[in-house]
């Protein structure tokens, strides 16, 4: 079985990097035959199949570009595109990963996108804009995403809690997420870390778990009034004393307060190994995860879950994201590949990935205006509309700020260094200080590149 992978993914890749000799390089014949521009991907299958179906509706609108998606797995994405960029035979356009982005920007392997729309166009959001080291912008996230609060609103009926709020000026402090949490944590005998004699060693339902992905954590430092990098993203503010603090509170959660699994944030699966599995009462996670597995959980297994605002330590925040759409500078079919892009942009034309949830809009409108977000949200594989325009629309529009690699180089080695730094923390070996302080030097060489 091992072999037969093999050889699957290695004729994909072979697939992949032929359409890519050809995509970057190409123009269209003297005849007047459209511009054959190649655009990279990866994802699910489903998304796949839907911006598959986005392309195909370019391409019929039109008579001059043609665009061919060429899908690559996840896995390997960075590294295919590293090698074609060595090679010179980088694709036309494609999806980033948001934390690559700005290296690519650096080392001049991104054009500038600034002039892709003019005065008084809509355009996305400021704060879904990647800016090179010149200040101009090099991409913008083909969608918005934000981080929230998901529950399962039987094992809260069931204890009798209330459920966690949808309305921002409701949020829970930090102290009483984990106390609500105590509540609906229980052993196999029915205890909660409430209760004398119970066993941690013998529990059957936890009430939190918040994600330990490290680009993740980076919320709860902003939410108790720190952070990874200072404003301006030169320097590394991980090692003072609100950062630090942040973390151990989220690693109190497993080994102090009882109420959560062990989530050493090596896999982007928290919400499947939390309220998919039914083990967990509440999870921090990304709205994706409401397209890409919470309506099929629900629809498929009867899963009755809800959508909150995040906790919060001292500031409400949350913090949006979104994999970027750029051009690379290799192309010599840059005007094209704007066209299409810029084309894509338009929620109409994505509509699939958003009417499913897997992404939200990038245009203001979308948030501000309840015509566009009732058309948005109001159909049957979001939750209630009232509950989620509150906890997704609302809180995104209000409380949202970009996570740091729009603005910070390097945010890949600093995150690797961290994940690493972090995991006795999450295991109750170390101390969120010891572990920090004792790496503050290494981790701000990893943030210069050095």
């Amino acid at each position: 079985m091992k072999k037969i992978l093999g050889i699957c993914v290695t004729l994909l890749l072979a697939v992949s990097m032929l359409a890519f000799a050809g995509g970057g390089r190409q123009r269209a014949a003297a005849d007047g035959g459209k511009v054959q521009i190649s655009y990279s991907f990866w994802g699910t299958p489903d998304e796949a199949r839907d911006v598959q179906k986005v392309a195909d509706k370019f391409n019929g609108e039109q008579n001059k570009i043609q665009v061919t998606v060429v899908q690559i797995p996840h896995d390997t994405y960075e590294a295919t595109l590293n090698t074609r960029a060595t090679a010179g035979t980088l694709p036309d356009c494609g999806i980033m990963s948001e934390a690559a982005t700005l290296q690519y920007a650096t080392n001049g392997m991104l054009a500038d996108v600034s002039g892709m729309y003019a005065a008084g166009e809509s355009k996305p959001l400021d704060s879904l804009a990647f800016r090179g080291p010149d200040g101009k912008v090099v991409a913008y996230s083909v969608a918005n995403e934000i981080l929230l609060l998901y529950y399962n609103k039987d094992m809260f009926d069931k204890a009798g809690v209330p459920y966690p709020p949808a309305a921002a000026d409701k949020a829970w402090t930090w102290d009483e997420f984990v106390a609500t949490a105590k509540k609906l944590t229980l052993d196999a005998n029915g205890r909660t870390p409430n209760d004398a004699g119970f066993d941690r060693n013998r529990i059957v339902q936890y009430g939190a778990m918040v994600e330990t992905l490290t680009w993740q954590l980076e919320v709860w430092a902003l939410s108790n009034g720190g952070g990874f990098y200072s404003k301006d993203g030169k320097q590394v503010i991980i090692d003072q004393n609100a950062a630090i603090d942040a973390i151990q509170k989220v690693a109190d959660l497993h080994t102090k307060d009882l109420v959560a699994p062990l989530s050493p944030g090596l896999t982007d699966d928290g919400i499947q190994r939390s309220i998919i599995a039914g083990t967990v009462a509440m999870a921090t996670g990304g709205q994706w995860n409401v397209g890409t597995c919470l309506a099929t959980a629900r629809d498929k297994e009867g899963l009755n879950y809800g959508v909150a605002v995040l906790p919060y330590m001292k500031e409400l925040v949350t913090i949006n994201t979104g994999g970027p759409n750029v051009v690379f500078s290799q192309s010599k079919n840059q005007k094209e590949a704007m066209e299409w892009l810029k084309w894509y942009a338009q929620e109409e034309n994505s509509w699939f990935l958003i009417e499913s949830g897997i992404w939200m809009p990038v245009l203001e409108k979308w948030y501000t205006d309840e015509t566009y977000t009732r058309k948005w949200v109001g159909n049957p594989n979001f939750p209630p509309y009232d509950q989620y325009k509150s906890a997704v629309v609302d809180f995104a529009a209000k409380y949202a700020r970009p996570t740091s690699w729009y603005f910070v180089n390097n945010t890949i080695d600093f995150n690797n260094l961290l994940q690493s730094v972090l995991g006795e923390v999450w295991t109750g070996n170390k101390t969120a200080r010891d572990a920090i302080t004792s790496n503050a030097a290494a981790l701000r060489r990893a943030h210069s590149g050095q």
